[in-house]
């Protein structure tokens, strides 16, 4: 008996080792067979998470970020204890002392699984099994894929610390509202660093993990407030609360952004404009888009805020202005449906859902407003983010009646008397408030709307090309095309100091004589008669004149004469075009380029000719702080030597490509200074400064423009249609642009200054009849009077006259300002002899030597 039963007992044992060791060589079986071919768990040692690009102003300030995935990296050793606490008593409590995986919890999971037969199948993993799940394997809940995670966690708990492991998942995990990795979440749900978390704050985002959308804080609030005890008791249980700190913390209230109790960090940000928006493009190129989305960049910025708000509004002025003065009413196009305007609640909430510019602040903020009544002469409105008082808020007629409104057969209706005539119930609308100049009190609501014209602006350093400020049109919200950088349009005679430029660098000088005649050429879309904007006609005129009115035919002739190929030479060297076709007619400025190219070719006749690139960004550097990208290239030789004294500056040395002479640069910007000061743009821009700049208008005035610059700022305005249609009679770039420019510049001058623009050494100054082109004696004066540049050592040659080789009619008149201002006037010439510039100097007798 007792031999049976050591024989039975002996063969149940050998059944049970060598069931054991099935079960276990099946086990290692299976690990070894998915074991093969995993991912490299070794290469989480060198991961580098995505993370948010963020832009800064010249000061420091945030100003805007990018990101695929919300995330800030923080470093395990800048992770606050109470935060890894609250994080490890949630999801993982023996997470210091398992080597991967948590047999006791698998096998717990597994009982309740059979128990409730999976209805309740709750997750095992470990946080070292959750960062494989995130990093290497998908999220499913097959059993394959839990062999292979314990299997990666096992491997990764011998590659890396524990703290480096928590690093991976605190920064990785989604966590809600677009936020991954603890920084971000804390940022989104408290506005708060994670080491001004308190341990209910920290509790909270420790809840998240599971499902954020299942513990939403306002919507799941009191699920949410559960999740959040429960995990302060297991901190409380696992010895990382006091009992008084446990009882202290579980009864704060549960806090949040979303639930109105903290201001959103978004409320610190300004809105997107067109600045940051083209740095995001600029650096996409130049980066790649994944990395300036996902790397972490810290982008120095080179706009000057206080300056993009004074270019915003000076624009936006301009634009709205011009709109109001054709007086026809487009509105938004945006309509609430009747059953939405039922109660104020529902337009409310109906009203934030539609798509329509919220960043205009113009004068006052523009708001989104809905028309809910229509009076007898008023209209009632709701107003987004204004709450009504005992009145209600309302339209008056006499604020519509500056607009007609387009019928349905594309005609006008008649102009507006009441706000009826303009609106409708359930219209979508902007309003501003009308305030009292003298004291900023409140007058009325008065109706907006975005302007259907629209235009560029742009200003830059000319020395450095840091671009201070940046609008591409009169809303960024409105429309994300940066009219600045990405609308190709005709910069007419805005191009013309180019063929100028091209002149003076060839031999002419600012008193050469061009004749300004009649032109015919024979092209094969026929025959092709260049204008004057006046229609006429101005015989033989010096340079710097033909710069000062704008004159097309001088221009034409004078290109003619240098040469297009050389023309197109200068604008490439300049960088308005890549490849400038050397058509006559564009001297005329028909060949499209945008407004940021001219902006700073312009800057290269402000800084004396040498080449500036212009930037949005001072500087780039990579998540870890290493400068990746700096714009500023100049050596400083000094600045590590001590020994300098506090009244010297140290050396700067520039490397810059000379673009143009120096002599040639000043003289155009002489030249050009004519043109603010008695030229096309002399009605409109009047600075306490010296300003030199060029106007442009196109044909038809479809596209007009005004840069300009003092000695150490340039700026440029563009306006036109979209889709290219004339801007009316009258339009043109002095009128239109010149304003834009005169706004700006105003307040630019105060903070930057401005003095005399530099003169060469190799400048010997010959005053000159403006007028005519003669040289006159050092003691002339008068408004005929200029005092020109010719290069040191170059004989002036005066009485030569060029037509570029064209027909030219006969005895054509001086044009109208010469002659009037030269009848019967007394002039010294070159020679010191005096002579008398009279009303009936012609062609032919300058040509037979007249005057000279």
């Amino acid at each position: 008996m007792l031999r049976f039963v050591l024989s039975t007992l002996g063969g149940l044992f050998s059944l049970i080792t060598m069931g054991v060791m099935m079960v276990a060589l099946s086990v290692g079986a299976v690990f070894w067979i998915y074991g093969q071919d995993l991912p490299s768990h070794a290469s989480l040692a060198q991961y580098t998470p995505p993370t948010i690009s963020r832009i800064y102003s010249g000061e420091g300030r945030i100003i805007d970020e990018f990101a695929q995935e919300r995330r800030l990296f923080v470093l395990a050793e800048d992770i606050p204890d109470v935060v890894k606490q609250a994080f490890i008593s949630a999801e993982d409590k023996n997470f210091y002392d398992h080597q991967g995986y948590d047999m006791r919890g698998i096998l717990i999971a597994a009982y309740e699984a059979v128990r409730s037969r999976g209805s309740d199948i709750r997750g095992a993993s470990t946080i070292t099994q959750q960062v494989m799940k995130n990093f290497l394997l998908s999220g499913d809940r097959r059993a394959e894929r839990k062999i292979k995670e314990i299997i990666l966690a096992t491997r990764l708990e011998e590659t890396l610390s524990k703290d480096q492991i928590l690093e991976l998942y605190l920064n990785e995990i989604f966590l809600g509202q677009n936020s991954y990795g603890v920084a971000a979440a804390s940022q989104s749900y408290f506005n708060k660093s994670l080491e001004e978390l308190a341990p209910h704050e920290a509790a909270f985002l420790a809840s998240l993990p599971k499902a954020p959308s299942d513990y939403h804080p306002v919507r799941r609030k009191d699920r949410l407030m559960a999740r959040r005890n429960f995990v302060l008791r297991e901190m409380l249980e696992n010895g990382y609360l006091t009992q008084a700190v446990y009882e202290r913390e579980i009864e704060q209230p549960l806090r949040s952004v979303q639930n109105g109790d903290f201001e959103s960090y978004r409320g610190d940000l300004p809105p997107r404009d067109y600045f940051t928006d083209e740095i995001r493009r600029q650096l996409s190129e130049d980066f790649g888009e994944e990395e300036f989305f996902s790397g972490g960049l810290s982008v120095r910025a080179t706009v000057d805020p206080d300056m993009q708000k004074i270019a915003a509004h000076a624009l936006q002025l301009q634009l709205e202005e011009y709109d109001r003065g054709l007086g026809i009413w487009r509105g938004t196009g945006e309509a609430l449906a009747p059953e939405a305007l039922e109660s104020e609640a529902r337009w409310r909430e109906a009203l934030a859902e539609v798509d329509i510019a919220r960043d205009i602040d113009l004068e006052n903020p523009w708001y989104p407003a809905v028309v809910l009544e229509l009076g007898a002469n008023d209209a009632r409105i709701g107003i987004e983010g204004v709450e009504d008082d005992e009145d209600g808020h309302w339209i008056p007629a006499n604020d519509v009646q500056w607009a007609r409104k387009r019928l349905e057969d594309g005609k006008l209706g008649r102009k507006a008397r009441v706000a009826a005539d303009l609106l409708d119930v359930g219209d979508v609308v902007h309003v501003r408030r009308m305030t009292s100049d003298s004291d900023g009190s409140f007058i009325r609501w008065t109706l907006r709307q975005v302007p259907e014209v629209q235009g560029g602006f742009m200003a830059m350093d000319v020395n450095t090309g840091r671009v201070i400020a940046m609008q591409g049109g009169f809303s960024y919200q409105h429309s994300v095309f940066n009219r600045a950088t990405q609308a190709r349009r005709q910069p007419g005679s805005s191009f013309k100091p180019f063929v100028f430029a091209s002149a003076l660098d060839s031999g002419y000088s600012p008193a050469t004589i061009v004749v300004d005649a009649p032109i015919e050429i024979n092209t094969p879309q026929g025959v092709w008669r260049p204008r004057n904007a006046s229609n006429q006609f101005y015989g033989p005129t010096p340079l710097r004149t033909g710069i000062e009115r704008s004159r097309n035919l001088m221009t034409v002739r004078l290109a003619q004469e240098v040469g297009m190929d050389v023309v197109a030479d200068y604008a490439e060297r300049f960088g308005v075009y890549d490849h400038m076709s050397p058509f006559l007619a564009n001297a005329l400025g028909s060949e499209e380029s945008t407004l940021f190219k001219m902006v700073a070719a312009y800057a290269m006749f402000a800084n004396g000719g040498q080449r500036v690139e212009p930037t949005l960004v001072d500087r780039v550097q990579d998540r870890y702080g290493k400068t990746v990208y700096r714009h500023d290239t100049r050596d400083c030789r000094d600045c590590d030597n001590p020994a300098i004294s506090r009244s010297e500056s140290p050396e700067i040395v520039s490397y810059r490509e000379r673009v143009m002479n120096e002599v040639t640069a000043y003289q155009l910007t002489s030249m050009m200074r004519g043109v603010v000061d008695r030229g096309t743009a002399a009605r409109t821009v009047n600075l306490p400064v010296p300003v030199a700049g060029k106007t442009g208008t196109t044909n038809e005035a479809k596209d007009v423009w005004f840069i300009g610059f003092t000695s150490n700022i340039v700026a440029g305005c563009y306006i036109g249609y979209d889709n290219p249609r004339g801007l009316g009679r009258g339009a043109s770039g002095g009128g239109m642009c010149g304003p834009v420019f005169q706004r700006f510049m105003s307040e630019a001058i105060k903070k930057y200054g401005g003095g005399q623009f530099r003169v060469p050494r190799e400048c010997t100054f010959i005053n000159i009849d403006r007028f005519t082109g003669a040289p006159l004696g050092p003691d002339a004066n008068g408004d005929h009077v200029v005092a020109e540049c010719f290069r040191e050592g170059e004989e002036p040659l005066f009485g030569v006259m060029y037509d570029g080789g064209f027909a030219m009619g006969e005895n054509l008149p001086l044009f109208d300002e010469a002659r009037e201002a030269n009848s019967g006037r007394q002039v010294t010439t070159s020679t010191g002899k005096k002579a008398v510039v009279g009303p009936k100097a012609n062609f032919g007798t300058l040509s037979s030597g007249g005057l000279y």
